[in-house]
């Protein structure tokens, strides 16, 4: 993105496992888009992550089918977020290659291949190879979608534009996890991954032919480059990967093994019961955009202790032998670490030195993925060493290690 362009916040909507968004440039006036337009790119949003995690609630019964540790049926969930951390930073490189609009539809209508392919695998390496290739897709619609409107879009319609797709973010990461377990329980686990392809061909179908054809083919003028020491000097920003990175470990590593906890005694939860807990994301998306008003008000320092200390405490709740109570605890969890990745997008700016914001941005995505790659396997360790208990104290020490660095690190410049 050009360097020269002024920078808007993208509004502070979070999405399923909430995607980081990026400072982005302001479009030049143009004459306000159709409703059509906006409500493609929330399609656009909604295939990005319908498949994204929907093998959290399927996996006690991968490793009771495959005859698999816990940690390698986390893989699955792991290995998109890997692709997505791996491929953002071409993004930009691509876009300059190829335009917007021809990656997006590309990339929609690629997805439901990998997801027919996931429902074939012969066994857990199969699939999560497949699930690799799927998470390679996603910058192409959420990361590319992002620049697109920020190139495409009027000034004054632009938060509406993101809205939709955060939105479909959210709608379609909680559908997923809902279909698949409801798909799964009724005819298996393979019969998930169909259902997905479906859904998601349709979706994406429509995304295509509505998703509105752009001024220009790519972006124009060279790309701004930085030197990989020049973020390496610049601590604040260092800070920021390492918070993103730890905000999106928590979401993961608490959602993935929660279900492991509530499959077992004495919950003994169903797959199509698990997917249902996931409902709690509807809670935190909703409460999430009346926080971006608090997060200006008291800064993303503050706002980040504050939300997780509410996150610590939830974890803890969900040791409560009571599905009622993990369920609030969760729901906990899940708002705090919402506004924490609002939080943290939103100090992206100020950490980060006008002239490195767009290197900065694709590294910031690829923390927060990895994060959630880390969070798919590492807790696999305290799980052995300890349960569920085990994992809640590893994410509990990983979140007050992140309001820790947040209140040290996010200091107020001299």
């Amino acid at each position: 993105m050009p360097e020269a362009a002024r920078t808007v916040p993208i509004p502070r909507l979070a999405p399923a496992d909430p995607a980081p968004a990026a400072p982005v440039p302001e479009a030049a006036p143009e004459v306000a888009r159709p409703a059509a337009g906006l409500f493609a790119i929330g399609l656009a949003g909604f295939c990005a992550f319908v498949g994204f995690y929907a093998t959290q609630p399927l996996l006690p019964t991968l490793e009771r089918v495959f005859a698999v540790s816990k940690a390698a049926a986390a893989l699955t969930v792991s290995a998109p977020t890997i692709a997505v951390a791996l491929a953002s930073p071409f993004a930009g490189r691509a876009i300059r290659r190829w335009g917007h609009r021809r990656i997006i539809v590309a990339s929609l209508l690629f997805l439901p291949v990998p997801m027919l392919l996931t429902a074939a695998s012969p066994g857990v390496p199969a699939l999560v190879g497949w699930r690799f290739v799927q998470g390679l897709a996603v910058p192409g619609i959420y990361a590319v979608g992002v620049a697109f409107l920020a190139e495409e879009w009027p000034p004054a319609a632009l938060g509406s534009a993101m809205s939709a797709l955060v939105t479909g973010n959210v709608i379609g990461g909680y559908t997923g996890r809902l279909l698949a377990g409801l798909a799964a329980d009724r005819w298996g686990w393979r019969a998930a991954f169909v259902v997905l392809a479906l859904v998601t061909t349709a979706a994406a179908v429509a995304a295509a032919r509505l998703l509105p054809r752009g001024r220009r083919a790519r972006p124009a003028g060279p790309a701004p480059r930085a030197r990989p020491g020049d973020l390496l000097r610049a601590p604040r920003l260092l800070a920021t990967f390492a918070v993103g990175f730890n905000v999106l470990f928590t979401q993961v590593a608490v959602f993935t093994y929660v279900t492991f906890h509530l499959s077992a005694p004495p919950y003994r939860l169903g797959t199509a019961a698990l997917s249902s807990v996931f409902t709690v994301y509807l809670i935190g998306a909703a409460v999430t955009p009346f926080a971006g008003r608090w997060i200006d008000r008291v800064g993303s320092r503050r706002a980040v202790t504050v939300a997780l200390a509410v996150a610590a405490a939830g974890a803890l709740v969900t040791l409560a032998p009571s599905v009622t109570l993990v369920v609030a605890g969760l729901a906990a969890v899940c708002t705090a670490v919402f506004v924490s990745q609002s939080a943290s997008t939103a100090f992206l700016r100020t950490a980060a030195p006008p002239r490195l914001r767009s290197s900065a941005s694709g590294l910031y995505v690829s923390s927060y993925y990895l994060g959630g790659a880390a969070g798919g396997v590492a807790p696999a360790l305290a799980w052995h060493a300890g349960g569920w208990g085990a994992c809640v104290a590893m994410v509990v020490a990983v979140q007050l290690g992140t309001v820790a660095l947040a209140h040290r690190a996010w200091r107020p410049a001299a």
